[in-house]
Order: C-alpha cells, then sequence, then structure tokens
C-alpha cells in the first residue's frame, strides 16, 4: 500500500512539473486574465516581487476598467505585443495615474515576460505594457518586468501584427483573477 501511495504521489508530482512554473502557483490576487478579441484568455502572473509599484498600478488600472477595449496597437513579429494606452489608444497616451519609477531587475526578457513600456526616461511608465514573442535579451536591466504569460501564449502569438496592425486586436477586458466570479 505504501508503494501504490508513493508511486501516485510521483505521478502527481510529475504531472505538475510538466506545467509552466507560473501555472502551478497562481495567487488569484497577483493574476490577470485578459481576454482577446480572439475570445481566448492570456493569464498573467503578476510578481510583486520584483515590481510591486508597476504590480499595484496594472492591478488598479484593470479594476478600475480602464483596459477594457484597448487595441494592442505594436505588435512586433518575433519581439513584442504592445497595448495598454487606454487614452489614444495608439501608444501616445497613458493614464490619469503617476508615472512610475523604474523597478529594473535583472530577471531575463524571455518569451511571455510581460514588462511595461516608457519613453527614453526611464521612470515613464504608467498604463502601458508588451508581453514577450520571443527572447529578448537586450532589454534586460532596462525595462521592468511585471509578470509572465502562465497560459495563453497561443493566444498571444494569434495577436495581429503591425506598427500599427491593420484590424489590430484588442484586450476585452482585463480583471484581477481575485474579482471575477
Amino acid at each position: 500500500m505504501k508503494f501504490k501511495l508513493g508511486l501516485a504521489g510521483l505521478i502527481a508530482a510529475v504531472a505538475l512539473s510538466s506545467l509552466p512554473l507560473a501555472a502551478q502557483e497562481l495567487d488569484p490576487e497577483n493574476t490577470l486574465a485578459i481576454k482577446t478579441t480572439d475570445k481566448c484568455t492570456i493569464t498573467v502572473k503578476l510578481r510583486p516581487d520584483l515590481a510591486p509599484n508597476h504590480v499595484a498600478q496594472i492591478k488598479k488600472l484593470a479594476r478600475a476598467k480602464y483596459y477594457d477595449g484597448v487595441p494592442f496597437h505594436r505588435v512586433i513579429d518575433g519581439f513584442m505585443a504592445q497595448t495598454g494606452d487606454g487614452q489614444n489608444g495608439d501608444g501616445t497616451g497613458g493614464s490619469n495615474e503617476p508615472n512610475l519609477k523604474a523597478e529594473f531587475t535583472n530577471t531575463h526578457f524571455a518569451r511571455g515576460v510581460v514588462g511595461m513600456a516608457r519613453t527614453s526616461d526611464p521612470n515613464s511608465a504608467n498604463s502601458q505594457f508588451f508581453i514577450m514573442l520571443a527572447d529578448g535579451g537586450f532589454l534586460d536591466g532596462q525595462y521592468t518586468v511585471f509578470g509572465e504569460v502562465a497560459q495563453g501564449m497561443p493566444c498571444v502569438d494569434k495577436i495581429a501584427k503591425g506598427e500599427p496592425p491593420s484590424e489590430p486586436d484588442k484586450m476585452v477586458t482585463v480583471r484581477v483573477m481575485k474579482d471575477v466570479k
């Protein structure tokens, strides 16, 4: 009996380890659900351990429904998909919240990492963010990482490409998972 229980535990551990790390430990207070035009969902594990101020602002904006209907205005194949301009929808605007001081880390900008967009001023991040479509190590230490895609990279890969795309996909809704009933 001990052997069977041990084997069952081992099988469960192997199954769990095959999931992406982020999918294994999602905290509803620090998880975003982004529903897109394609009716698919991108689940983002927020990283307050890396960027507490950025995570707080993203959650505040999501809870205010600021991101609902906002287009992916800059999507470069093999690089990243940028969104979050709820003011103008074209990458030139931000929110009414104050800009944030950079929270740079050594976290690698790998595929699926979510970072804050900014101007040439490192302390200018506000509401816009991007999801990495591919490795972007050249961004390491220069942009704030505040999350990672836990589920839904196939959805991210389907986002219409262009600067701007001719028919941009949108974030239909963005919700903190704790608030979803």
